[in-house]
């Protein structure tokens, strides 16, 4: 992360949802040694106390809070807990998501056919309106200061390519319907916003991370190979997206607004490297069959 970069962030308010696990863990430690005043939020720390103390260890200006967002109730308790903590929000990262994993364990993997109403439902809500109903609270503070910055996470698989004068799917086999639906809304959305709200100096930017191994990979990826499916690259740790989330948390709308970073390659043109840099060579998927 660029210099210019760390030190805006000290004492500025960060607000993180799904915060205890996978790649919001890593966001949370970076900006609590990055200086930042942090409210890392989660459905539920149940499980994740050893890491609270950690946090708590790094900085003193910790708030974590239980914060599910799909429940508007709970979205104002946590925002209640934010400004009697800290009086601001100055960047909110929107992390808390429902993977394909998670309405379809182990494996993720069904077609769309298959899917039922409530399917959407529950992913949208998550997904989609509960990022929505967060930003809606949350940028209140930074409207009102005339400087913000909220980044959204999507995933590659919604993306679309021209090829001979027509637009085609990235990866349409890989069976993840409803999420690349919410995650296609999700980006549509914050790019509207961040127009939206550029007026006000608030910026509003997307992350495309990698392949990443978070919570659940071991189990997902065992069952894909136990049903003959293919699996994806070799993954990569965590705080591979910790970098431009930390450099565009530190931005405003007179900066850099209104834009999809893939992380990879951003983080290749500022010599971070790439894909050898950031794989978890701690993994083997020859070792998940292997396992009990």
């Amino acid at each position: 992360m660029p210099a210019e970069s760390a030190a805006a962030l000290a004492g500025r308010v960060i607000v993180i949802t799904g915060a205890a696990r996978g790649m919001g863990q890593a966001y949370a430690r970076a900006f609590a040694k990055a200086g930042a005043k942090l409210v890392a939020t989660d459905r539920s720390w149940k499980g994740a106390e050893s890491f609270a103390q950690e946090l708590g260890s790094l900085s003193k200006e910790v708030l974590t809070l239980d914060m599910d967002v799909t429940d508007p109730a709970a979205i104002e308790r946590g925002f209640a807990a934010s400004m009697a903590r800290f009086g601001t929000v100055d960047v909110l990262i929107n992390n808390a998501a429902m993977r394909q994993r998670d309405l379809f364990p182990p494996s993720g993997r069904t077609t769309t056919l298959d899917t039922r109403d409530e399917d959407w439902e529950r992913a949208f809500a998550v997904n989609v309106f509960g990022a929505l109903k967060v930003i809606r609270r949350f940028i209140r503070p930074m409207l009102a200061q005339k400087r913000g910055s909220i980044v959204n996470a999507v995933s590659s698989g919604i993306l679309h390519h021209s090829q001979g004068g027509a637009y085609r799917a990235l990866r349409p086999n890989s069976r993840e319907m409803p999420y690349q639906s919410t995650k296609a809304a999700l980006a549509t959305m914050s790019f509207y916003l961040a127009d939206e709200v550029k007026e006000s100096n608030v910026a509003v930017n997307i992350v495309i991370p990698g392949h990443t191994r978070t919570t659940g990979f071991e189990e997902q990826n065992r069952a894909r190979m136990q049903s003959g499916m293919r699996t994806g690259p070799q993954p990569l740790v965590p705080e591979h997206i910790v970098p431009i989330v930390l450099h565009l948390a530190a931005q405003d709308a007179s900066t850099v607004t209104g834009r999809m970073f893939d992380v990879m390659q951003w983080n290749l043109e500022h010599g971070l490297g790439g894909q050898e840099a950031w794989t978890d060579k701690s993994f083997s998927y020859d070792s998940l069959l292997t396992k009990s």
